[in-house]
């Protein structure tokens, strides 16, 4: 039995895909049991529990070889990096009850720097937790940024005419399709290759600039000439108030953003064979930007 922790969510949702197409028993969990009706139609078992409760997550474990941890995103809460810690605290108490010997988090590319990183702060503190349990073999998945964060620019395309952001116009990173990332967890989950805690990045298949993006997305939303603007950062966490996240939660980002700018954020691992995955920036421009972003702008 293999249990998957935010099933609904954009890693966890093709996790359990992937492990139900390849034949494995699977637990999904969730909150809500009507969103987990999408894999126990192709037979898998459900819990439906929160998160934060260790004894609960204590039941969802119960039977498993293997499980996967997510946190979920909750930024729209003024409490998250505490909600982060109760969970990851959940986590931990319930694996070492209920025995359970593999686990694979997502967790995320500098999560090794335990301050200075905003939300990432929460994943290592959950890296540091799971590592001190005796006898779990962990593997921590370290990915890169998410291609999906771009969404959050929709908006901002809209009212400006341009692709705004924190990064500096003309440095590459690596940026990845969450779904690579759920169908990784899925494969390493199926074959528990892994032992003792160890970690994996992600980077996706190949770094881009911000100058590059915006021409992607541009191409992909009918703006060819859409340019990048790097914006300041106390303008970006005054628009993240203004569009309804939490002063806190805005902190965290924009705090996130500065570590990224200042290389906190930087792989520790050469690009190989191992680390990359397919997805590209291209087919999220077309398949999923592009489509949301007309949605948008037919609504307004």
């Amino acid at each position: 039995m293999i249990v998957v922790t935010g099933a609904t969510g954009n890693t966890g949702a093709p996790a359990a895909e992937a492990l139900l197409a390849q034949g494995e028993k699977i637990r999904v969990i969730g909150r809500d049991a009507a969103k987990l009706e999408r894999f126990t139609s192709k037979g898998a078992e459900s819990f439906t529990g929160n998160a934060e409760t260790a004894s609960e997550m204590e039941r969802a474990f119960e039977g498993a070889t293997a499980v996967y941890l997510v946190i979920p995103q909750a930024l729209q809460r003024d409490d998250f990096r505490d909600y982060q810690e109760r969970i990851s605290d959940a986590y931990a108490s319930a694996l070492e009850k209920s025995g359970v010997k593999y686990a694979v988090t997502l967790s995320s590319i500098g999560a090794q720097n335990a301050a200075n990183t905003g939300p990432v702060v929460g994943l290592h503190n959950m890296e540091e937790k799971l590592n001190r349990i005796p006898g779990l073999n962990v593997l921590h998945l370290r990915p890169a940024t998410f291609v999906e964060n771009l969404l959050m620019s929709i908006d901002g395309i809209r009212m400006m005419n341009v692709l705004p952001g924190a990064a500096p116009a003309d440095v590459p990173f690596p940026t990845i399709a969450t779904k690579d990332i759920g169908n990784y967890a899925a494969l390493r989950l199926a074959k528990r290759n892994f032992s003792g805690h160890s970690t994996q990045e992600l980077l996706g298949p190949r770094d881009v600039t911000m100058k590059e993006t915006a021409v992607i997305i541009g191409s992909a939303i009918g703006k060819p000439n859409l340019a990048y603007v790097q914006m300041p950062l106390p303008l970006l966490e005054s628009a993240l108030v203004s569009m309804g996240l939490p002063k806190t939660s805005a902190a965290l980002l924009v705090e996130l953003w500065k570590s990224a700018n200042e290389g906190l954020l930087a792989p520790q691992e050469t690009r190989s064979a191992k680390n990359t995955t397919p997805s590209t920036l291209e087919q999220f421009a077309e398949e999923v930007f592009a489509p949301q972003f007309l949605r948008r702008a037919a609504k307004a």
